[in-house]
């Protein structure tokens, strides 16, 4: 271990080292500008002769050149200054004084002190504070030069034709970071070199910590480079100190520099480092973040991060983060393997006719299984995984656009992946070629087109025999097949592919004055490349299939009609609190068509035979396809649905205006009700009956939501072939067989609650809070601001300004399902709360946790503490439990120059 831990020390020497040596070079070669004299006039000789008056004829010589030259001075720009208290003129020094809150302007210098020196001759500024009789000093010089600026504390002198200072005692903004030292020169460059001097962030006047050294140099838009420094904290030295130091003091946008690695330790893979590498700026549009990890037991991994950006055009990241997991966990069971994950947003900005935007996230199993980030509570709990990569073109002048995608889906638990590699879109925006027409079913009258196609690939590869578990037992689930490269080709082959083509058209029209009518058709036909023949192998008594190669179609048509209108009810109320009750319900009723695609003169489906009694049965020959197919039995069926929105108005006890003022409630934020009854079919013609409703209590602080679905059709059990006890329905309403109303198939409840402080606030306190704010910035209220105030005041959840020491939410989700063959009930109830507290201006915790009902177990737990050290920031995170049980611990500078002097601890127990 000591060997191992002597390797990483040389490694990471060998590595800093040589960076930080070539950083003390210059950033280019910089030409000192020699200091020149001011131009002078010297006044004219007394002992010049008289003028000659008399004319001179013979005097015919041209001027020279010479004497039309101009005497330039080296100053090019206006110069102002100003004394409140007095201005000196001292002709025979060529100076001028200037007393009490004087200042002084050339270009982009300002200088302000109570004593300012103007040296013409030397074109020099000489400024300082001035000390009163009681010995303190006041109006000591402030100079600002361009960006930068420098509060001194004694004296300066500078040149304002060669811009360089020579400053005592002073403290200047350098980028994030606070320079102080005895003796400043300054450059004309901006560069400054400092003498016994130190560097910090912390804007406090007595810094909390801050780096000492004898001799500094900062480069304008460079770095800022130290001889040897300590690092003092409240004014201790500590031993921590380097030889020489270098902090990065250029912008954000073009930094490229060391990234500093943390260190830790894990059960499997040991002691580690992780995130050393190095930060690209490679220019204005694309940045690159290089990292890599190395432990002590042989695992490795490589990271890297690229952002791009191009103005008023696109703008994205892409991650790609390569683990190698090596570890002897057993002599005779090593871990050995490789886990990635492959990242990549794009998002463009909406110009012209075309667009292309990507969403990836994609990666191996493994890596989500395995790998934790804890400062990530979401991704250590992600189940799922998508991608997205969609690129659309509108065609000018024609009402078709076309867009084409690659979407992708994978299942973190059972490794199940999709991808569907092209998926292709054409269509045609709706046209009404009567829309001149008088007649309103005519005149509303519109068509339109779409076309889709693609290929989706599965590593869930089904087989061709036991097609359906109800024909055969013990019926296998499809494999999955790894979804690597060498797997590629044979998934490819059981790919499935097709396309639709599909032809609505639609009217509405008002019928009888307070109902709304919408007459449709739709034309649907699918083109397949392959077809499935079904037939009945009496060997394995079961039902086999194969594909048949060639091209096919299959064509359907539906037809439509609904009526719909609304009503509203008032009930008043002369005494009490509550003043009106309103309720509007949506009532609908609509009509469908479907013609019996199964006939065996379609085509579609094909009767095969099931078992050796000689029973059969009709089965769809594109089943399991990307579209599926026809549609199988005639439908006539109509379907009614009833919707319902209670409200009440109530007494606003908050408002000014007393006994009149009313507020209004929601007492039922939505009600549905609706079911089918097809005529066609020879049994069970009522379809299930379907029960959602929504509301909120307590000014809606608690939302709750549920849904049901009711089988109105009776049960009976039954024995199967393997002797256990079944269940089906039976073509009888449960009510006349003593079932009660139904059966109740599935059902939910959730609720969410959340609480904090300002959840308390009407609307009325909201928008006077919103109003005065507003006001007290300068602003002039209009119509326009009154409307914004009244939109976020209604929904509070707009308004992000809000000072909240605390904020806890709940969640309670209940779901419950009864299945018809098995009769097996199954209840989840789960039960989640997040949120966080200000323990003071400085301190913060926060948390996620959970509880599930039926294993009475604690879901994944995170709990994090966060402390304002203001110049620092303290982080901790701690999962106490599960699978990515750790803990991590970062104190670190919250100057983004000074982000990696930091103090880092981290340590996992999920691999245990």
């Amino acid at each position: 271990m000591q060997g191992f831990r002597l390797f990483l020390f040389c490694f990471f020497g060998l590595l800093i080292v040589p960076l930080l040596a070539t950083a003390q070079n210059p950033v280019r070669q910089r030409q000192e500008k020699p200091l020149t004299l001011p131009d002078t006039l010297m006044p004219p000789s007394g002992d010049l002769v008289a003028l000659d008056t008399v004319p001179n004829p013979v005097d015919t010589l041209a001027l020279s050149d010479s004497t039309k030259i101009m005497p330039r001075s080296d100053i090019s720009t206006d110069i102002n200054y100003y004394g409140e208290d007095s201005m000196v003129t001292n002709f025979e020094e060529n100076k001028i004084y200037l007393h009490k809150q004087a200042w002084f302007e050339y270009g982009t210098m300002r200088l302000e002190a109570d004593l300012i020196v103007i040296d013409w001759g030397n074109s020099e500024l000489y400024a300082s504070g001035v000390t009163d009789s009681l010995g303190n000093v006041t109006g000591n010089p402030f100079f600002k030069d361009g960006s930068a600026s420098y509060e001194i504390r004694k004296e300066m002198r500078y040149n304002f034709k060669t811009q360089k200072a020579i400053i005592k005692d002073v403290v200047t903004e350098q980028q994030d970071g606070i320079l102080r030292g005895e003796t400043i020169k300054k450059m004309e460059n901006g560069s400054v070199y400092l003498a016994n001097g130190y560097y910090t962030t912390c804007t406090l006047t007595t810094p909390h910590y801050h780096v000492s050294s004898k001799k500094i140099k900062s480069v304008d838009g460079g770095q800022v480079v130290s001889g040897p420094f300590n690092l003092y904290f409240n004014g201790i030295p500590t031993p921590l100190g380097l030889p020489f130091g270098i902090i990065p003091n250029t912008p954000d946008e073009k930094a490229s520099g060391l990234i500093f690695p943390s260190y830790g330790q894990e059960q499997k893979r040991g002691l580690y480092l992780r995130d050393l590498g190095y930060y690209f700026a490679i220019n204005d549009y694309v940045h690159s973040r290089v990292t890599g990890d190395i432990y002590s037991n042989g695992g490795w991994g490589l990271k890297s991060q690229t952002v791009y950006k191009k103005r008023y055009r696109f703008g994205g990241s892409f991650n790609i983060d390569f683990q190698k997991f090596k570890s002897p966990e057993t002599e005779l069971n090593p871990v050995d393997y490789n886990t990635f994950r492959i990242q990549w947003s794009h998002t463009p900005v909406s110009r012209g006719n075309s667009n292309f935007s990507a969403s990836v996230n994609a990666g191996s199993t493994s890596y989500f299984n395995n790998i934790i980030n804890p400062n990530s509570y979401i991704n250590n709990v992600t189940s799922d995984l998508s991608s997205n990569v969609n690129y659309t073109k509108t065609f000018t002048g024609t009402p078709f656009s076309l867009s084409t995608s690659m979407r992708h889906s994978q299942s973190v638990q059972t490794g199940e992946v999709q991808l569907s590699l092209p998926t292709m879109n054409l269509s045609m925006n709706r046209q009404s070629p009567f829309k001149n027409v008088k007649f309103e079913p005519l005149k509303t009258l519109n068509i339109a087109y779409t076309f889709d196609m693609q290929n989706t690939i599965t590593n869930k590869v089904e087989k061709n025999f036991g097609v359906d578990p109800d024909l055969v037992e013990n019926f296998d689930e499809p494999e999955l097949v790894d979804f690597t490269p060498a797997n590629f080709g044979y998934l490819l082959e059981n790919a499935n592919n097709g396309a639709r083509n599909r032809i609505p058209v639609s009217s509405n029209f008002t019928l009888f004055k307070y109902f709304t009518g919408t007459a449709s058709t739709s034309l649907t036909e699918l083109w397949y490349l392959k077809r499935i023949n079904y037939f009945y192998n009496p060997e394995e008594e079961r039902v086999d299939k194969i594909l048949e190669d060639g091209f096919n179609r299959v064509t359907f048509y539906s037809s439509s009609f609904s009526l719909a209108t609304n009503i509203y009810g008032y009930f008043d109320f002369k005494k009490g609190k509550i003043k009106t009750i309103r309720q509007h319900i949506q009532p609908s009723v609509s009509f469908n068509f479907t013609p019996d695609f199964s006939d065996p003169s379609f085509g579609y489906y094909q009767e095969v035979q099931t078992n050796a009694e000689g029973d059969t049965r009709l089965m769809s020959r594109h089943a399991g396809f990307a579209y599926s197919g026809a549609p199988s039995g005639e439908s006539r069926s109509m379907s009614f649905n009833i919707r319902s929105v209670v409200e009440a108005k109530i007494l606003d006890k908050t408002d000014s205006i007393e006994g009149t003022a009313t507020k209004k409630i929601s007492l039922l934020e939505n009600i549905d009700f609706g079911s089918s009854y097809n005529f066609a079919a020879d049994s069970f013609n009522l379809a299930p009956i379907r029960i959602s409703a929504r509301t909120s209590f307590f000014n809606r602080k608690l939302s709750v939501n549920m849904s049901s679905t009711l089988d109105p059709y009776a049960t009976t059990s039954y024995t199967n072939t393997s002797g256990t006890e079944s269940f089906r329905s039976v073509n009888k309403f449960a009510w006349k067989n003593g079932q009660g109303l139904g059966t109740i198939r599935n059902a939910s409840l959730n609720m969410n609650a959340s609480i904090n402080p300002n959840s308390a606030q009407n609307q009325a306190e909201v928008r006077d809070e919103l109003t005065d704010n507003f006001m007290q910035t300068g602003g002039v209220m209009n119509d326009f601001v009154e409307s914004e105030i009244n939109r976020i005041a209604t929904d509070p959840s707009q308004y992000i300004d809000w000072d909240i020491p605390w904020n806890v939410s709940f969640g309670y989700v209940l779901s419950y399902s009864n299945q018809v063959t098995t009769g097996r009930k199954n209840i989840t109830q789960t039960i989640s709360m997040n949120g966080d507290f200000s323990l003071s201006d400085k301190w913060k915790i926060n948390f996620n946790t959970g509880l599930d009902m039926q294993t009475r177990e604690l879901t994944q737990t995170m709990v994090g503490i966060a402390r304002d050290l203001h110049c620092w920031q303290m982080n901790v995170n701690w999962i106490p439990f599960g699978r990515f049980t750790s803990y991590n611990i970062d104190i670190r500078v919250k100057s983004t120059i000074l982000q990696d002097l930091k103090v880092s601890r981290r340590r996992s127990f999920f691999d245990r």
